[in-house]
């Protein structure tokens, strides 16, 4: 079965401790989820590729591969774990878009390309590798990112951190860019269970056509590592609600 993700307009992206937890998540949002696996996490692409696969049959290959809080210095392993086992979405910097697309293994992979936001509206720093990370930041119109993630072959704008909803009316300002660009939009960090319903409502009314919250942290019980199952329902509770 194709996951949900690729249809859904409004998608969950949450972590998984294991696959027990990974597939009680899966089934609490009746499958409206990806789950997050991060490539820090490995230690080769050999043992990444293993436990993707495992986790991948046990939620119908809804998998998200990602960096882990953004980290540059992933952005290689990420593209060399895409090129061996196919994944359903996949999160890179902005300056490897074009390279994993054209190695994943998965030509059909929703590609993400993360830009950072600024102090100015309007504008977003895509200076997100490995190299450009350590240089100034490299600010630029929204519209601009948007048409550039296009050409790479990426199919969406990733705004990390978001750290809650400490850049509102930034964050407005893209959701608006992305909704008249027709351009899906994933939110990233400091979400919780008290700002998601706005952030994900402020993406909506803006008509973007797809919505990506990563709810990472917030959520995770700090005793065992699990993603908390109460929280996810609860999510998904909203999720229907406004979606």
């Amino acid at each position: 079965m194709e996951p949900y993700f690729y249809h859904d307009k409004l998608c969950l992206n949450v972590l998984a401790n294991h696959v027990e937890n990974a597939k009680e998540i899966y089934e609490a949002t009746e499958g409206h989820v990806i789950i997050g696996l991060l490539s820090s996490a490995y230690t080769s692409v050999e043992q990444a590729v293993h436990s993707i696969e495992t986790y991948a049959n046990a939620v119908e290959g809804a998998i998200s591969l990602g960096l882990g809080s953004g980290n540059p210095k992933q952005a290689e392993m990420v593209a060399h774990i895409s090129r061996e086992v196919e994944v359903a979405h996949i999160n890179q910097v902005f300056s490897a878009v074009g390279y994993t697309r054209c190695s994943t293994k998965n030509k059909s992979a929703f590609i993400n390309g993360l830009v950072k936001p600024t102090e100015e509206i309007g504008y977003v720093n895509i200076a997100t590798g490995p190299l450009s990370s350590e240089r100034e930041s490299a600010n630029i119109p929204i519209q601009t990112a948007i048409s550039l993630i296009k050409e790479m072959g990426g199919n969406s704008l990733k705004l990390f951190p978001l750290n809650g909803m400490q850049h509102r009316e930034h964050y407005k300002y893209i959701a608006e860019v992305c909704g008249k660009e027709q351009f899906a939009l994933e939110p990233t960090g400091g979400i919780d269970l008290h700002n998601f319903e706005e952030i994900v409502r402020i993406a909506l009314d803006a008509g973007v056509p797809k919505v990506i919250p990563h709810v990472y942290s917030s959520i995770i019980d700090k005793q065992t590592g699990d993603t908390r199952l109460e929280d996810v329902a609860q999510l998904y509770k909203i999720m229907k609600k406004v979606g």
